[in-house]
């Protein structure tokens, strides 16, 4: 089995040409357009009210390169819909549907340029479907709690490895029987929750791979000071992680965290920083920190291939326009 889902990436990178593009923000691209996610539930508040909004930012993305798409599933946790007075059986549908809402942008941008390719003159270059992933996201515990714990990893003394597998366990087995090509714990910011993320995938009959993303606010160490190869080798010894990396982070510290990280994994890496702000949980707002822009953000990516990372893409406060430069500086050209 941990053979079968390691191919599932290996095959995917090497028709991707060994490197491939993660989407960008999708709270972000909400919001841009019109979305209040002034909500516990963030960006799964648009699975109940605008699904359809949802679709079109995923499509935005598609179109500006991006070959993994991230579902609107992050802090989508059936504890948090019950909490709307939703039923467990509802619970389950709504994380259901961020898998088929990311689905169906990708069957509409294929039908899309299948369609023109046809329409085209007899001479033109016949349309070749580029590999498209659906990454089901599966957000940290401090995610669902809304009060920016997953920036710090701090649970207090309750949480414990047995209830972070009870409150995830059912919500990790839903994503994973959905139609995603594979699973997404994002954010992780301590070495207690990867545990938990681990021993879940080991228990249980996961039957499609999955990635470990951790985030930094220093650069050294995950946000709760734990130590990085450490959380990293955690999910090295997890046959059903295939990927491993840092997300929701600033890109100044990931030259640095990619050459922790390839000390300690023998798995393809993974990074998709955030814009280089900083989120303020009493607020609930990112606070610019670092002033970077797209063009600041993308001068790195090539550096981080050298470094050894083969999924690139962006998470908070980064854009469509963040992907299509990433696309560009890889040399990527057409759809």
């Amino acid at each position: 089995m941990g053979a079968d889902l390691s191919a599932v990436l290996r095959d995917f990178l090497r028709e991707s040409g060994g490197c491939a593009i993660i989407d960008g923000g999708l709270a972000t691209e909400l919001e841009a357009n019109g979305a209040d996610l002034n909500d516990p539930l963030w960006s799964a508040k648009c699975l109940i009210a605008s699904p359809e909004l949802i679709r079109k930012v995923h499509l935005d993305y598609l179109e500006a390169g991006a070959d993994i798409l991230i579902t609107a599933s992050y802090q989508a946790t059936i504890q948090g819909f019950q909490s709307k007075g939703f039923s467990i059986e509802q619970s389950e549908a709504l994380l259901r549907k961020s898998v088929t809402v990311a689905c169906e942008a990708r069957e509409i941008f294929y039908k899309k340029y299948t369609s023109s390719s046809c329409n085209s003159s007899s001479t033109a270059v016949p349309f070749k479907k580029r590999p498209i992933l659906i990454a089901a996201s599966i957000g940290s515990y401090g995610a669902y709690l809304a009060d920016g714990s997953e920036y710090s990893g701090e649970y207090g003394d309750a949480i414990t490895l047995k209830s972070l597998k009870d409150f995830h366990g059912r919500r990790v087995q839903i994503l994973a029987e959905s139609g995603a090509d594979l699973l997404a714990f994002e954010t992780i910011p301590n070495k207690l929750e990867c545990q938990a993320y681990a021993e879940l995938l080991e228990e249980n009959d996961i039957r499609i791979p999955a990635w470990f993303a951790f985030n930094s606010k220093d650069g050294i160490n995950v946000v709760s000071g734990d130590s990085i190869p450490e959380c990293i080798s955690i999910a090295e010894q997890c046959t059903k992680v295939v990927a491993v990396g840092i997300n929701c982070t600033p890109p100044r510290f990931i030259h640095g965290l990619l050459l922790s990280i390839q000390k300690v994994t023998t798995k393809p890496i993974l990074i998709y920083p955030n814009s280089g702000e900083t989120y303020d949980p009493d607020a609930k707002e990112w606070v610019e920190t670092s002033g970077e822009s797209d063009e600041d953000f993308v001068s790195h990516v090539m550096k981080w291939c050298e470094d050894g990372a083969c999924l690139i893409g962006g998470c908070c406060r980064t854009t469509p326009n963040t992907i299509r430069a990433i696309s560009r500086a890889l040399g990527r050209h057409g759809v």
